[in-house]
This record gives structure tokens, sequence and C-alpha cells, in this order.
């Protein structure tokens, strides 16, 4: 076993010795089904592309279903887009019927969703530049009150605010939350928003989210710490448009930003299956190009990035969630050939790797054991839920933390 390996048995799994009865009797020598039903991990992706799915709206109702059932043979988190500039085009017009019941779709199924972001300075409304700051900080406050509260319950996980360290001096373009953040600071606009989610949905996860990976988003964290901002989780964007981190580099962020205690979030993946973005490009904005096609060697390539990625988030113990950026070529930012699925709907390699690693190497599909003489089901499983069948018969349980565990379950 390699030492990622190891590591991920260590964090991940649990031994299990479950106590199965039937009508209060041990169910002893028997055969059982045993079949992990979700993973406590969450293996996310966006799912902007199966709004319309949702909503019945589809331009090509089996086109979508069929992108429906490819999302959820990996996946079991959604990020739904809450962009301000596009969420409320029209002040006092928000597009909330629709997003929620996008929201529920997923619920319904058993999948958390978060909500990206609650404030932004990129793709925020442009009829905030109309008010004066203090108005926008008002109106700022008043559409995170009003998402939180009208999405609670469905939604409960929040980017609360995003890329906070480039916001004061963002220059692309004139917007009212920069103009905000440059007039009252990065840490008073943190307060400022975290306070009005924490007050509108006291039990939603609130995240702070960015894709600086230097010192300077370590110098934030730090400053909202000691101004006694609660924050749930970290989020860090890892769009790797112009190559995979490695592991390397990976395990020197995780191990930087785990020093603070917090769950770590990596919100935002993006591994190419085509050629790869220049070193030079600053701004990955910038990089235009007419096409940018998925090949067979990138393909190849994206595969075993896939692999490895994931393999060395998995093998650290602050990791809770990781989020791919767009599942389908079709759509994705930039126009960028990353996703798992080709714009054709036709599983790339890296699809297959990851379905293979989320429900074969850590997952348990339906499995045929056997229980001991006095009635006890012994596994080594990866944390979640699980089911048991026998006789057609069935008991649930949840692995909820690694090591050892005894739990009881009862066949009904």
């Amino acid at each position: 076993m390699t030492e990622t390996s190891g590591r991920i048995q260590r964090h991940r799994t649990a031994d299990a010795v479950v106590d199965l009865t039937l009508d209060g009797e041990p169910v002893a020598g028997r055969e059982v089904v045993l079949e992990q039903t979700r993973h406590r991990f969450l293996f996310g992706c966006i799912g902007f592309d199966l709004i319309d799915h949702a909503n019945g709206t589809a331009a090509d109702p089996a086109a979508a279903a069929r992108n429906a059932d490819l999302w959820e043979g990996v996946f079991n988190f959604a990020t739904l887009p809450f962009y301000w500039g596009r969420f409320e085009h029209e002040r006092g017009k928000p597009d909330t019927e629709r997003t929620l019941k996008a929201a529920r779709w997923f619920a319904d199924r058993g999948h958390p969703v978060k909500g990206h972001p609650l404030a932004w300075h990129t793709v925020t409304a442009d009829w905030l530049l109309d008010l004066d700051n203090e108005e926008i900080a008002r109106a700022q406050v008043d559409r995170i009150r009003r998402e939180s509260q009208d999405f609670a319950g469905v939604i409960d996980m929040w980017d609360v605010i995003n890329e906070v360290v480039i916001m004061p001096i963002f220059d692309k373009y004139d917007n009212g939350i920069t103009r905000l953040c440059r007039d009252i600071g990065r840490i008073p606009m943190v307060r400022l928003v975290f306070d009005a989610a924490r007050e509108a949905n006291p039990n939603a996860t609130l995240l702070l989210n960015d894709f600086d990976m230097s010192a300077a988003y370590e110098c934030l964290i730090e400053g909202v710490l000691e101004a006694g901002i609660k924050i749930d989780a970290l989020g860090l964007q890892s769009h790797m448009h112009q190559g995979y981190w490695g592991e390397e580099k990976t395990e020197a962020i995780l191990d930087r930003f785990s020093r603070y205690g917090l769950p770590i979030h990596f919100t935002e993946t993006t591994l190419l299956s085509g050629e790869i973005m220049p070193p030079e490009i600053v701004d990955l904005n910038d990089y235009q190009v007419d096409s940018w096609p998925s090949t067979p060697e990138g393909e190849a390539r994206q595969a075993d990035e896939i692999e490895r990625h994931y393999r060395t988030l998995l093998a650290h113990p602050a990791v809770e969630a990781a989020t791919y950026w767009g599942m389908n070529d079709a759509g994705m930012w930039l126009g960028a050939p990353g996703g798992l699925v080709r714009a054709d709907g036709t599983p790339k390699p890296s699809y297959d790797r990851l379905h293979h690693l989320v429900n074969t190497e850590w997952g348990t599909p339906p499995t045929t054991l056997a229980t001991d003489a006095e009635g006890r089901l012994r596994f080594n499983g990866f944390l979640g839920d699980y089911r048991v069948t026998c006789d057609g018969r069935r008991a649930e349980f949840t692995l909820d933390a690694p090591g050892d565990a005894s739990l009881t379950a009862a066949l009904a």
C-alpha cells in the first residue's frame, strides 16, 4: 500500500462490526448484501447545466436526462449559481423560483446544495453603480438575507464572499462591490456579509472562498479570525488551466491552510484534456481562443491527473469536499476542455476513472458478505451511509468517524 493510500484508509475508513438482528434475534451465519448508499466526503460538481432539466425546460430533454444520470453516477454535492448580476439582473426581480426548483431537485435526491456566491465583485449587479456606498452596503446585506432565508432548508451552505484578496484593487471594470470594499476595507467587508448570512440562517455552513493561494490569503484569514468573525470552512480554488499543480504543491497548500483548524473545501477544480494555457497569462480570463478542443493525449493526461489530485485530497484529513467546476465541455468556463464529459455527451477517460474511484475503490457496490455465528457483520468501509439486506428485509446505518466502529442494526 502506498503512503497516500495508507493515509486515505486511516482518515476516510472505519473497521466496522455490526450486530445484525432480525425480530430481536441475531442473524447468524447468513449471507447478506452490503451496499454504501452515500459517501460522507462531498464529491461535488456544479449543477448549472442541470437547472433547465430540473425545471423541465431543457431544449433536448433526452440529452439533459443523460447528463443528469452521468452527474449522479459520480457526484453527491451540487453548487448552484447566485451571481448577482444574473440572479437579479433587474432590481427587485430575483431568479428565485427557477433556482429554488433546481436546488430542490438535487436535495430531494439526497445531494446537499451550496450557493455560490452571495458577495463578489465580478458578475455583480450593474444597478449598484447608481447607488452610493452606504446604499450598496444595505443592498448587499438585504440580498444576503433574502437568499439565505428564501433557500433555508434547501441550501444551507454558501460561499458567502468570493475573492476578497483582490476585491478592493480589482481594476478590470468599475463595479459597486469593489467600490464598497475599497471604502470600508477587506475585513469589515467580510464581517458585513458574514454577519448578514449568519443572522439570516444560523444553521448554514458559511465559507470564505478565494483563488489566491499566496500569503495574502493567509493574512486575510488571520485578520478575519483575529477580528472574531466566525468562518465555518475555507474555500480553495484550483482552476489548473496552466497545468496540474502536482502532489507536492497541493500538499503544501493543504498544510498551510489547515493550520487554522478549519475544514477545507476545494471549491473549484478544473483540469484540462486539451492544450494547456500558456504560463505567462496572469488573469485566466485574458486567454481567448477561437477553438480549444479536447484531444486523445490530453484526455489520457487529464484522467491520470484527476486520479492523482483526488487521491491527494482524500489523503489529507482537513479536506471535507472537492467540487469539480463543470462536468460537460459544453459551457465550460473560458471554453476550456475541462469537463469530464465531451460536448457530444460521451464520457472521457477522466469520468470513468473518477467513477471507479468513487464507486468501487472508495465505495462499496452491492457486495455479498456473511455474518458470523453471533450475527456480526465485519467489514472495512469508507465513511458514509450503508444498507444491508437479507431475505428482502433491510437495515441502514452510518459510519461517521474513522477507526473502529461498533454498531447495531435491525432488519425490518
